[in-house]
């Protein structure tokens, strides 16, 4: 634990330090902001991209062993069905509290902005133009193991993985035992890759935060203060929700389960990435007494389809849009919105950018401009601080829930 708290007091200077470095450059020498961000950009980019460099292999092993592990598959279907429904639920009641809480506090109204010039979306509206279900299935659907590695489709992985667990499952124990040991073999050598890693997450925080300040400023908090009051007290509203939820399943461990994930919880909102948490948070999880096999089954699933943070922004952004010109949506219309976003963003996970993807996607769908996303394109590394950091909270409790229910979350005293 004292190493974790070193590593928490290290972020948390690094945050400060990033903020106040950005600060400086934008305020006494604005001529260099742009060359100071991309260089110091760099310390995070490094970082994100150490962890992508093992999300899949540690994708796989964890899977593969967890699955073949089970050898009840029975139990498989029976985990499986627990997490769906969890992903459901928890998905449906994060895009239903951005829905209510966008027409409530009505930031799109306030705001008052003038019409974005239409090329300011032009990289983002050109990424959408390929979202059909044909392109969905074969998002889902690897046709290379190889491919789905070096591109980092965590999705396609998972599905291969499945069914490679299943098939190891169904050898018999005795049979399959070598590969099943060598895999998880795998997997332990790269958590423990993780834990060298993991101390370069100060330098990536600082890079990404120093970044963004010495770009935009101070003022970009000013512009979008409403917008982001109110994102983030609807965020603040989805995190009771599932912190209630938490507790009613785990009781007063929850308050444990929240100080063990909140190292990654912090990563997750200076990166603005969930994935550069995903390694440590599967080691965070078996420490709070998660059942090894169960994380290694329910969370490559939930980065896939239990984001809630991600579910929530995209109602939010995409009536706050329509909002800005004008458009009034009927209830009806609404609710078929937050289905069809319940629909095309199951799969998206690992996407550059994806919510922005989907919501472009939608306002076309539903007649709203397109090129609206240009007034949330300045702000969304903020959101996305948010989204992120709800999305491993999300993942973390899906978890711990199913593991409870299953009568295999120990309380071991954070030993792996």
């Amino acid at each position: 634990m004292k190493g974790q708290n070193k590593l928490f007091i290290a972020i948390i200077i690094a945050l400060i330090v990033g903020v106040v470095m950005g600060g400086v450059v934008h305020l006494q020498y604005p001529d260099s902001s742009e060359g100071f961000s991309k260089n110091i950009k760099l310390l995070g980019t490094i970082f994100i991209r150490l962890v992508q460099m093992i999300i899949a292999p540690l994708v796989f092993t964890t899977l593969v062993v967890g699955i073949a592990k089970m050898s009840d598959i029975k139990m498989i279907g029976r985990v499986g069905t627990k997490a769906m429904l969890w992903f459901i639920t928890a998905s449906l009641v994060s895009l239903m509290i951005g829905l209510v809480f966008v027409n409530w506090l009505e930031p799109g109204l306030v705001m008052q902005l003038d019409k974005p010039a239409a090329d300011a979306a032009t990289e983002v509206v050109a990424n959408s133009q390929g979202l059909s279900l044909e392109e969905f299935v074969k998002h889902v659907i690897p046709k290379s193991l190889f491919e789905a590695f070096a591109t980092n489709e965590v999705l396609q992985i998972v599905v291969f993985s499945i069914m490679f667990g299943v098939a190891l499952a169904n050898m018999g124990e005795e049979y399959t035992k070598p590969i099943v040991r060598a895999l998880d073999i795998c997997a332990h050598a790269i958590l423990k890759m993780v834990g060298y890693i993991m101390w370069f997450a100060p330098l990536g925080v600082l890079g990404a935060i120093a970044a963004v300040v010495a770009t935009n400023g101070f003022e970009i908090f000013k512009v979008y203060a409403i917008y982001l009051r109110d994102f983030f007290f609807a965020l603040g509203v989805l995190w009771m929700v599932l912190c209630i939820v938490g507790y009613f399943i785990l009781g007063n461990r929850l308050f444990e389960l929240l100080r063990r994930i909140k190292e990654p919880l912090l990563i997750a909102f200076s990166t603005t990435s969930s994935e550069a948490v995903f390694p440590k948070l599967v080691e965070e999880l078996e420490r709070f007494g998660c059942n090894n096999r169960i994380v290694s089954f329910i969370l490559p699933l939930g980065y896939s389809f239990n984001l809630d943070g991600s579910m929530m922004y995209m109602t939010f952004a995409a009536i706050f849009i329509a909002q800005i010109y004008g458009i009034d949506m009927t209830l009806g219309q609404q609710i078929i919105m937050l289905l069809v976003l319940m629909l095309t963003s199951k799969g998206i996970a690992g996407v550059p950018r994806a919510s922005l993807v989907i919501i472009v996607a939608t306002c076309t769908m539903f007649g709203i401009p397109p090129e609206g996303i240009a007034l949330i394109l300045p702000i969304d590394h903020f959101c996305d601080m948010g989204r992120s950091m709800t999305n491993v909270l999300g993942n973390a409790l899906a978890t711990s829930a199913v593991s409870k229910w299953e009568g295999q979350l120990d309380n071991h005293g954070g030993d792996l």
